[in-house]
Order: structure tokens, then C-alpha cells, then sequence
């Protein structure tokens, strides 16, 4: 009937700033208005003097907000049995960080999460922002005798919002010496926790638990209060995307400071798997960067020293010849269905034979011998693609480099083993430059070997070296640097002189150099970077995992435990999401089709992570000073179909 949309109705409006008792506002308006005038009414009638720029309508049964202010109340189809709220868009919200420290600080309720969590992480100083997200948060097996315990929280909810400058937030800490204080925090890492506090937490105990977290993930293209977010609302900021893109220690001592956090209270709850020989470094590497933050409580832009050496590495192109040529011992594993190994299986002498083999741009070839490395080889692999992983032991002087060689049905799997330290850091720089892409000639060939070296090097126990070693009673709680199992498997003080041995190895480093090695050690871990999800893939009538790493996707059965399948992101040609059937299907290369449904996170969730880490391999040096927020809502949206 109301053709001209000039006839007057009445709209009701709950004003936040008026108090929670007080009646909406009455509004007298017609379909034509814009919301610009709605706002415009309602500030006038509520007489309060204010700066209402923040200030925004949200329409609770449509769960969204209306910040097209030029549109009109017909285009938005608003009627009067609309529930319209006028509050600020930005509002305090409670956030735990990857250290344990909790910050209340001001959010923006109203923009893709994507954005808020880039508004965060510039207030906070962490570059890459898009590698961070908010999930909500687990809650703690609470105590009877807890209740009174109130925790800290460090407000920084009078930092002035930045409208949009890309101005490092650490001046507004050196604004006050409290900001300034919290600012500290956030950059030095915290002491060694309390064995108690680690056995309070959630520890997952299957890959079925581990899964549970990554259902907790916010949809980064919807805005918190579309999430049912609440105003002082707690939730954690994490690093979500495990590819760490241009660390560089002089601008990145907070996003460091967290990244060292997250990974070690991933090894402290088992989060991910590590031998117990490991274990033992990560609490040497824990302990000595507890005991030199003390010391030198800020980690100092990268030292001189390593600023000559990236200088002289750029002036020296490496050139070298197109083969090197060693004595190895190879085992070609046929396996048509490719088992990674959680638990590597250890590999008899027996199974191994001695050829010749030779490195030739990114493919290896191997022959008999050396006279018949004129003619045709055995075989030749293509190793670009490939997955390589180290399996060493220093004091069995294995040194073996496994090799996942990606075949139409799954992977191959080809151990190739070394006699020495010095030929294994050759073949395995030289393995994971080909596995990228580049050849021997590449100029970064020589600082992997250097690398590689630098790795083994910690691995070594030094008994001769007992002279610096710190005097056994110094009190050093063994059980706050390793997970809880070791806590019941060994006596504190049995731990002490097994983390003193790995910690000769690294008593040497600065805090920064030492922060950097404990990350590399876990990114070496062979179960890095994945995020587990139960699904269902069509057609099976059992629930499995799907594993997503920042370069594949791993099938696991729970039956037996183990890899059945692997998938890689640089085969895929689409992936899209039946929303109506909530089912996620992916078409890779080679007619290779698969489908699932997700029983433990919405199926939104796996596609933003799949889309997420393409993103991520799109960034790009030239380019990484500005963030294509719209590829990623592009990739990440999974409404049409790529």
C-alpha cells in the first residue's frame, strides 16, 4: 500500500548508553529515510553531548549491522517490529594471549574478524597479522578451592583506536610508564611454569581430542557480534597458520615473544608428539632462556654479526657444479598406500643397497656404479614437491634422509642413508632446496648446509665439556620444562643432569638465537603445522581425521592410527562447499575427486583453512607490505566455487 514510502510509522530503538532499563526510544520515520537520518533523530533525542562517530544500528533478528548509512530503512527492509540497537562499534573485549597473560582492550564488533584481529596485532606491534586468529577459549578443570583466585587482567582500553594509520602501537606504550609495562609483557617471555599449572590444563589425549580446539575457531569474514560475541567477552589470540612468513628479529621481538609461547605450551601439553630425546632440548632451550631473560630481559635486534652474514651472503652467489657425486645406501620402499611415520619404524641395515647416485637440477638418478653413470639410470626421481625430514641419531650415527615422493596413488616413500655428518648436510640441503624447487646453484645452498650443521651440532652430547656445566645444585625444576608424562615417567632431579647434557649444546646462544632454535625444533617436528578435523568422507560410514598442514591434506584411520593418504594444495584444481549438505569437496589433478562432512568444526572452518594457507603461499616480498584482504575473503568464503 505505501507506494511513496512517505507515510510515518514508528520505530523503536534501544539506545546502550541510556542504561539497560531504559525503554527504547520511540522514532517517528518513513520507509524512505536513510539510516543516516535514523542516527541523526535518535542523537537528538536523546540530548546526551557526546562524540557519536563510533556509534552504529544493529538489527538483532537479522544479526547484523547496518553501516550503509545512505541506504534507506525500505532497501535494508526495515519495519516497525524491528529490535534495532544503537551502540558503539567498538567495544572492550577480554584477550588471552599465547603466554598466559590476559589483556582487556578495546575491539571492533562491527568488521570481518580478519580486520579486528589486523587492528589487534598492530595495537599489540605483531606483523603478519593474517597468520594470527581468535578462537574461544578452553576452559580450565576448575578447583573447589579456586573461586577466589581472580586473575589479572592488563587494561589497555585507553589506548586511542587507531582509525586506519599503520602507526606501530609501541608509541602509545611509551605513552605511560603502564603501557609500558604491558608492552614489557608482551615481549619477554614468562618463567617456567609450575608442574601444577601444567597438569590443570587441557591435555588432548588422541588426534580425536586434538581435533576439538579447531572447532573453536571465529569465521574471519563475520564480525564478532554476527559470532555472538558479547561485550568483555574472553578469547584468545593464536597463531593459526603455521607458515611464519619474514621473521626478522629486530621488528618482531612480541610476535617472536608469542610464537616461542604457543610452541612451547604445545610441547608442555603434548599437543604435538616428540621423542623423549627431544624433549630433553626443548627443556635445555627452556631453561637456558629463562636463565638468560633474567639477564638480558629484552631480545635485542639481531646481533651484528648475523646482519654481516646475510650481507655476505647476498654478495656470494654460490656457483657449483651441476652434480655432486657421493656413495649412498638407498632402499627404494615401494608402498602404494603411504604410511608417514608417527612412530618411525626402524629401518634394518639389511634393506639397504649401495648405488651410485647423482643430483642433477631437482631430480636425483642413481645407478649400479659409478663407470654406468654415463648411460640411463635406474630410475630417476623428481624430487620437486617432495616431502624431507631428517631421521638422525648423533650418538648411532644414523644418518638417514626419508623422502615422500608424490606418485597418482599416494606417496612413495624412499629412505636414503648417509655414511657421514658432512654428506648428510649436503644431500639434505641439497633434498630440500630441490623439494622447493631450486637447484644446487641456488645462493642459499650453502647457509641450509650451514643450518643443517648448526642442528646437528645440538644433538651431540658433550660429556668433556662437564666444565661449564651449571653445578648440579642449582635448583632447577626439571618438571616445569617437560610435559607431564615425564613428570610420572622420571623424579625431578633424575631429569636434571639429562637437561644439563642437551643444555651444554646450547648454553652459548643469546636470548633471541636461543627463542629461534626452540622454534626451528618444533617446525622440524614431523607432525608441525597440522590441524586435525573429524570427518566423514562420503561413502565411508566411519569417522576419520583429516590432517591440514600448510601444504597438504593427510587422511588419517583412527583404526590403525596412521597416514593413509596424502593430498597436496599445488595439485588442487577447486574446492567449494555444498552449504546445503554442509559437505566439502576438493578436485585435485588426475581426476582425483574426495568429499567429506566435518563432525568436529563446521565445515566454514576447514575451508577457511584450506583457502587460508593458499593465501598464505601467495605473499609474495615485493608485495608484503600490503595484506589483499579480498584475495583472502576470496579464497577463504567458500560461497563460489574457484
Amino acid at each position: 500500500h505505501d507506494l511513496g514510502g512517505s507515510e510515518t510509522w514508528d520505530l523503536s530503538v534501544t539506545v546502550e548508553d541510556l542504561g539497560p532499563d531504559t525503554p527504547p526510544v520511540s522514532l517517528s520515520v518513513t520507509s524512505d529515510l536513510h539510516v543516516g537520518g535514523v542516527i541523526l533523530k535518535l542523537v537528538e533525542k536523546t540530548q546526551i553531548k557526546r562524540d557519536w562517530s563510533d556509534h552504529a544500528l544493529w538489527w538483532e533478528q537479522k544479526q547484523c549491522w547496518l553501516l550503509r548509512t545512505a541506504w534507506s530503512l525500505e532497501k535494508y527492509g526495515i519495519h516497525a517490529d524491528a529490535r534495532l540497537h544503537f551502540m558503539p562499534q567498538h567495544k572492550p573485549l577480554k584477550l588471552g594471549l599465547p603466554n598466559g597473560i590476559t589483556l582487556r582492550l578495546h575491539a571492533c564488533y562491527s568488521s570481518p574478524v580478519f580486520q579486528t584481529v589486523m587492528h589487534i596485532c598492530r595495537m599489540l606491534n605483531i606483523r603478519h597479522p593474517e597468520e594470527l586468529s581468535l578462537l574461544r577459549p578452553i576452559e580450565e578443570k576448575k578447583k573447589k578451592k579456586d573461586k577466589d583466585s581472580t586473575e589479572e587482567i592488563y587494561d589497555l582500553t585507553e589506548v586511542p583506536l587507531s582509525s586506519g594509520t599503520i602507526h606501530s602501537f609501541s608509541t602509545h606504550f611509551a605513552d605511560s610508564p603502564q603501557m609500558e609495562a604491558v608492552y614489557k609483557m608482551l615481549s619477554v617471555t614468562q618463567p617456567p611454569p609450575a608442574p601444577e599449572v601444567i597438569a590443570k590444563q587441557y591435555r588432548p589425549a588422541s588426534v580425536v581430542d586434538k581435533a576439538h580446539i579447531n572447532g573453536r575457531w571465529l569465521d574471519s569474514s563475520r564480525c564478532l557480534m554476527q559470532q555472538g560475541i558479547q561485550e568483555n567477552d574472553r578469547l584468545w589470540l593464536r597463531f593459526k597458520y603455521f607458515t611464519f612468513y619474514d621473521i626478522e628479529p629486530k621488528y618482531d621481538v612480541v610476535r617472536l615473544t608469542q610464537l616461542y609461547e604457543q610452541a612451547r605450551w604445545a610441547i608442555l601439553l603434548e599437543d604435538i608428539d616428540c621423542t623423549e630425546e627431544e624433549m630433553m632440548l626443548f627443556g635445555a632451550l627452556q631453561y637456558h632462556i629463562s636463565k638468560v631473560s633474567q639477564s638480558e630481559p629484552q631480545m635485542l635486534s639481531s646481533s651484528a654479526a648475523m646482519d654481516d652474514l646475510e650481507s655476505a651472503l647476498q654478495s656470494l652467489e654460490v656457483k657449483m657444479e651441476g652434480e655432486s657425486t657421493f656413495f649412498l645406501f638407498s632402499t627404494m620402499l615401494k608402498v602404494e598406500t603411504l604410511f608417514i611415520c608417527f612412530r618411525p619404524k626402524r629401518l634394518t641395515l639389511k634393506g639397504y643397497k649401495q648405488y651410485w647416485f647423482k643430483f642433477q637440477d631437482t631430480s636425483i638418478s642413481y645407478f649400479k656404479s659409478k663407470e654406468e653413470s654415463i648411460g640411463e639410470p635406474i630410475q630417476q626421481i623428481n624430487l620437486k614437491g617432495c616431502e624431507v625430514a631428517p631421521d638422525v641419531n648423533m650418538a648411532a650415527q644414523k644418518f638417514l634422509i626419508r623422502l615422500l615422493i608424490p606418485a597418482p596413488e599416494g606417496m612413495n616413500e624412499v629412505y636414503l642413508r648417509c655414511e657421514n655428518e658432512q654428506q648428510y648436510a649436503q644431500w639434505m640441503a641439497g633434498c630440500r632446496l630441490a623439494s622447493k624447487g631450486k637447484s644446487l646453484a641456488d645462493n642459499s645452498y650453502q647457509s641450509e648446509i650451514q643450518s643443517i650443521h648448526s642442528f646437528l651440532a645440538m644433538q651431540k652430547t658433550n660429556s668433556s665439556s662437564h666444565g661449564n656445566a651449571p653445578a648440579n645444585d642449582e635448583s632447577i625444576n626439571t618438571h616445569s620444562l617437560v610435559s607431564p608424562r615425564y613428570h610420572k615417567k622420571y623424579k625431578a632431579k633424575q631429569l636434571t643432569p639429562r637437561i644439563l647434557d642437551a643444555y651444554q649444546n646450547v648454553a652459548q646462544l643469546s636470548l633471541t638465537d636461543a627463542v629461534m632454535r626452540f622454534i626451528q625444533v618444533w617446525q622440524a617436528l614431523p607432525d608441525f603445522g597440522l590441524s586435525y578435523i573429524v570427518v566423514r568422507f562420503k561413502g565411508s560410514r566411519k569417522d576419520e581425521v583429516l590432517g591440514i598442514a600448510p601444504n597438504r591434506l593427510i587422511r588419517i584411520d583412527l583404526g590403525v592410527g596412521d597416514v593413509v593418504k596424502t593430498w597436496r594444495y599445488n595439485n588442487m584444481k577447486q574446492w567449494n562447499v555444498n552449504w546445503d549438505i554442509r559437505q566439502m569437496a576438493i578436485e585435485f589433478e588426475g581426476n582425483v575427486n574426495i568429499a567429506f562432512s566435518c563432525v568436529t568444526a563446521d565445515c566454514k572452518i576447514v575451508h577457511e583453512f584450506i583457502g587460508g594457507y593458499i593465501f598464505m603461499s601467495t605473499r609474495s616480498r615485493e608485495k608484503s607490505d600490503v595484506l589483499n584482504e579480498e584475495l583472502f575473503h576470496k579464497l577463504t568464503g567458500g560461497h563460489e566455487a574457484l
